[in-house]
């Protein structure tokens, strides 16, 4: 305790030393202080002409492409969930007639609006964050939507093998 007290007030006087500014008659800082200073020129940077700095769309075909397909099979996913909805609705017994996979998502009877509604949000938060990915130039910038496409046909695959 009584090391970190004498540093602490020594720091304290050589903050405050520091801080009166009075230079010492024969300092070299106060030699420096007096001299003239000659600017070096600042070399431009040299373009080499094998490296590309064109910037590329943030959309693209190839983005729209992903996008299209990312919606599509989101939607192919919510309307073969309404198959759960349809078969309780007619009251089918031995097939799927409760959503199961998603239930946190859809609910287990899911209505119309509401398989649309996830749907829009799914498609529309994958494809913001692929914009976002894109924009700020990550090379991971297609993820969401492939991800989004994979889980979706995933569901599209499950709900026509069990509720069909």
């Amino acid at each position: 305790m009584k090391s970190i007290f004498t540093a602490a007030v020594a720091m304290l006087a050589l903050c405050g030393a520091a801080a009166a500014k009075e230079p010492l008659p024969d300092a070299p800082s106060e030699v420096m202080a007096t001299a003239e200073f000659i600017e070096a020129p600042v070399p431009k940077p040299i373009s080499a002409p094998m490296l590309r700095t064109d910037e590329t769309k943030t959309v693209d075909s190839k983005f729209l492409a992903l996008a299209v397909i990312s919606t599509g099979s989101t939607f192919a996913d919510s309307y073969t969930t309404l198959f759960a909805r349809e078969n309780w609705l007619a009251g089918k017994k031995g097939v799927c007639n409760i959503e199961m996979e998603s239930a946190y998502l859809y609910g287990t009877h899911p209505t119309v609006a509401r398989a649309y509604a996830v749907a829009s949000g799914k498609s529309a938060t994958s494809i913001l964050a692929a914009y976002y990915l894109r924009k700020h130039h990550s090379k991971f910038w297609s993820l969401p939507l492939v991800a989004n496409s994979v889980v979706s046909l995933q569901g599209v695959t499950q709900n026509m093998v069990t509720c069909n």
